[in-house]
């Protein structure tokens, strides 16, 4: 198979049955005036078994549409939220 990009997130809502969504910040240079600046994207990815909560750090795996909006599963939880 290809190579699958793989990203880190933290989880900012579980309400969906077997979708979590999930904030991936990444820090980028601004072109013109040299500064960093954190830049966020969501993502939804696919929970199997709802084992996500919100506040949990996770890695997420790129995978065939699961749906309309869903490129995504959850490939393992890294961090648990308290």
């Amino acid at each position: 198979m290809g190579n699958r990009r793989v990203l880190t997130g933290n989880i900012i809502s579980d309400k969906m049955d077997k979708t979590v969504v999930v904030k991936v910040t990444t820090r980028r240079q601004h072109p013109r005036y040299k500064k960093y600046v954190n830049y966020f994207k969501k993502y939804k990815a696919h929970d199997e078994h709802n084992a996500c909560g919100v506040g949990d750090r996770v890695k997420i795996i790129e995978t065939r549409p699961l749906s309309k909006e869903k490129r995504w599963r959850v490939g393992e939880i890294l961090e648990k939220a308290d």
